[in-house]
């Protein structure tokens, strides 16, 4: 796609509670998304709009369809990356999307699914083949949606990125993991890295932004961290760091 200065473009991690109320929850994201000026790339944790609600299952399903056009309409000027619940001929799929300009200009099904979380049980598979770089408004983006960081296959297929977003709902149990490993993905693939984590108990809260030479910035207490886009600082480093990727 044609752009226009992209560097102009700002990198945004958001952090919140995701509650048994999906209309709050969409509420929420999308005032984040509202407070961000034009130009910006906005990575919102996994399922951050109904979680894992096995309990009401159905529901949690349903509320992609109005979810969808609701983001749609946010997504203008901006590009706005996360997961959800979503039954396509039949089957639950966990789909990464990534909306722009009043439309999905990307999705695919989560690749690897967590089964100490026995996310096998509710949900099918994705494949590992629709890990790929789309480019969106001159920004190359990946998507790694939370377990799906730990497969090294993956780190691969999006080598050549400007911007890995990874939407996760990760255990608190395991943060030092996706610490090491959202870092480790930047300095690996020398590029930025948007990852955002929910802020619920039982994650990790370790949203934040990555930049290519493995430089962090972690949330904190807030719930929408900004960092500026410079493509410059990806090829600075692939150039000091010549490891091959173009």
């Amino acid at each position: 796609m044609m752009t226009s200065k992209i560097s102009e473009y700002k990198l945004c991690s958001l952090l919140f509670d995701t509650t048994k109320d999906y209309h709050a929850n969409l509420k929420i994201l999308l005032e984040l998304i509202e407070s961000r000026e034009e130009k910006s790339l906005i990575v919102a944790p996994e399922v951050c709009l109904t979680g894992f609600d096995y309990e009401n299952y159905e529901e949690a399903v349903a509320f992609s369809h109005p979810a969808n056009e609701a983001l749609k309409t946010a997504s203008h000027g901006k590009i706005i990356v996360l997961t959800m619940l979503e039954k396509r001929d039949g089957e639950v799929f966990n789909f990464a999307k990534i909306f722009h300009n009043g439309e999905v200009v990307f999705e695919r099904a989560k690749a690897k699914l967590f089964r100490f979380g026995e996310e096998h049980k509710y949900m099918s598979e994705g494949s590992g083949d629709e890990v790929q770089i789309v480019t969106v408004d001159g920004i190359k983006i990946g998507v790694l949606i939370c377990f799906e960081l730990r497969f090294k296959e993956f780190w691969q297929r999006l080598e050549g990125c400007d911007v890995i977003a990874v939407p996760s709902w990760w255990g608190v149990l395991r943060t030092e993991h996706f610490r090491v490993l959202t870092e480790a993905l930047a300095v690996m693939n020398q590029c930025y890295v948007v990852a955002s984590d929910s802020q619920n108990a039982e994650c990790t809260k370790l949203s934040g932004i990555i930049r290519p030479h493995g430089e962090a910035e972690r949330n904190g207490a807030k719930a929408s961290l900004e960092v500026c886009y410079d493509r410059k600082e990806i090829v600075a480093m692939r150039r000091y760091m010549d490891v091959g990727i173009g």
